[in-house]
């Protein structure tokens, strides 16, 4: 698993945090300095927390399980729903319904609606119905596919979320806590790392700082599913001796 350097931490500005008139106190242990009235995050203490959260992806990802992507602000959406695909991983990057996983087969059910007209749209059930019909069943599909795409996957509840921006998604790490998901994300200087059991010190901001810190996990996940790979390969060589 590639880790970037300090270097490269520095230079895409995953040290710089917000005002010291924002900051949370629980976030003390991973603060180097305040310059000009910013915090600066240790990037020494990042470097440790992506070494532990790393590991943890790697293993998530080699037992088969699912993490799901959240990021709803907009500097964030694009990286993560492309890196989230890469790995085939299910992820939220529109909006977060209330619910969305403590109420999973309500949110199924409207997954199901979605693919349900799909269907329709592309062998011809439709072709009886006026054009006006049509329309507005495309626009129904296509407001359920930006809520609800990143999920069309996913039959079972994900074990993991890895987050950017704790304090924006409080309602996802809310849900995540009280199913027993195992929790990631970037922790700013606003929040509390404490949420999290797996928190990565990080500026959440930047799209430059977002990205490099979502590559990483995609890395970890990206040798979890190789190892799941070979696993399996060996067993059925073994099997078949």
């Amino acid at each position: 698993m590639d880790k970037p350097s300090y270097k490269e931490l520095l230079d895409a500005g995953v040290h710089f945090g917000h005002m010291r008139s924002k900051w949370n106190p629980k976030m003390k242990q991973y603060i180097f300095m305040e310059r000009k009235g910013i915090h600066i995050i240790d990037l020494n203490r990042t470097l440790d927390c992506m070494d532990t959260a790393g590991a943890a992806l790697r293993q998530i990802a080699k037992s088969g399980k699912k993490i799901m992507f959240v990021a709803t602000k907009k500097q964030a959406r694009d990286i993560v729903s492309k890196a989230a695909r890469s790995v085939n991983m299910p992820f939220v990057t529109e909006r977060w319904l209330g619910g969305m996983m403590t109420n999973f087969s309500t949110i199924r059910r409207s997954v199901k609606k979605m693919n349900n007209i799909d269907k329709m749209l592309a062998d011809g059930t439709l072709s009886s119905v006026t054009k006006k019909e049509r329309l507005t069943l495309t626009r129904e599909r296509n407001k359920l596919e930006k809520v609800l795409g990143g999920i069309a996957n996913l039959n079972r509840l994900p074990s993991a979320v890895f987050i950017v921006d704790i304090h924006h998604e409080h309602l996802a790490i809310a849900e995540a806590k009280k199913l027993g998901l195992t929790t990631f994300g970037m922790v700013d200087t606003n929040s509390d790392p404490g949420q999290l059991d797996f928190p990565i010190p990080a500026n959440d901001d930047a799209s430059k700082s977002i990205s490099m810190i979502t590559k990483f996990a995609v890395d970890a996940i990206k040798e979890g599913l190789a190892e799941r790979e070979k696993n399996k390969e060996e067993l059925a060589e073994s099997t078949a001796e």
